[in-house]
């Protein structure tokens, strides 16, 4: 294109008698100078098109972030809920208990033994722990919903304290401690919807920790495991949105 555009003028200069190596060098200098700016000029136009790529692609991160980050808050406002639903219920079946088997108070002399629990003690250590959690006290949490798994293992609300051990430090970006916790509750409890909540929050460790093939993986076991919960219906949306992801 350049080589024509000097041949062009070459000729205009020779028929108008005009020609001569200093004009035709001028000539040359300028058409070279035109294409060194024109082919500026397409640089500089790939450039803006691959920023553009740049911040299309970003901005499809961003939406798949805040999707994710929806879920994670919805399905954390839902275990809140079944949290406190569980405590209700243990209250209900610990008063019940109570009222079936009344136990006689104890002679004014004797003091209550070193040790001796009594019979809400469960509950008021798990509520101290769930009011930590959600001051984000997570380190103190942590350590009281730990204190009552150790006192109290068979009761029904340990997989829920366990639960929130790995929440809490799924909240603190912890990641790879969240997936150890999680997948305890899973141990402690495999039939529960506990484990299915567990499970898919293990989903979105792995996806936070970009291993996502394993957080689909996670995904699928709860839909196939726990095809009737809440979480399980969870699991299908998130499947769906990474499929449709896909390239």
């Amino acid at each position: 294109m350049v080589r024509a555009l000097v041949a062009l003028a070459a000729v205009a200069l020779l028929a108008t008698g005009c020609a001569s190596r200093a004009s035709l060098r001028h000539t040359q200098e300028d058409v070279l100078a035109l294409r060194r700016s024109h082919e500026a000029t397409l640089r500089e136009l790939a450039s803006t098109a691959g920023q553009v790529r740049a911040l299309d692609g970003r901005n499809v991160e961003l939406e798949a972030t805040l999707q994710q980050q929806s879920a994670e808050a919805a399905q954390l406002r839902a275990r809140l809920d079944a949290a406190e639903q569980e405590l209700r219920e243990a209250r209900a079946q610990l008063a019940a208990a109570t009222s079936a088997s009344p136990v006689p108070p104890a002679p004014a002399s004797s003091p209550r033994r070193p040790g001796a629990t009594q019979p809400d003690d469960a509950q008021r250590g798990y509520d101290i722990a769930m009011a930590n959690f959600r001051a984000r006290e997570h380190g103190q949490a942590v350590l009281d919903f730990l204190d009552f798994i150790a006192r109290y293992p068979s009761h029904p609300l340990a997989p829920s304290a366990q639960y929130w051990i790995g929440e809490a430090y799924y909240v603190q970006r912890d990641y790879r401690q969240a997936l150890v916790e999680f997948q305890r509750v899973v141990e402690m409890a495999p039939a529960s919807s506990t484990a299915a909540d567990a499970l898919l929050k293990i989903g979105f460790a792995h996806t936070n920790l970009r291993e996502n093939s394993r957080a689909q993986q996670a995904w699928q076991r709860v839909v196939h495991d726990y095809p009737a919960t809440e979480s399980a219906g969870k699991a299908r949306a998130l499947l769906r949105e990474h499929a449709a992801r896909r390239p």
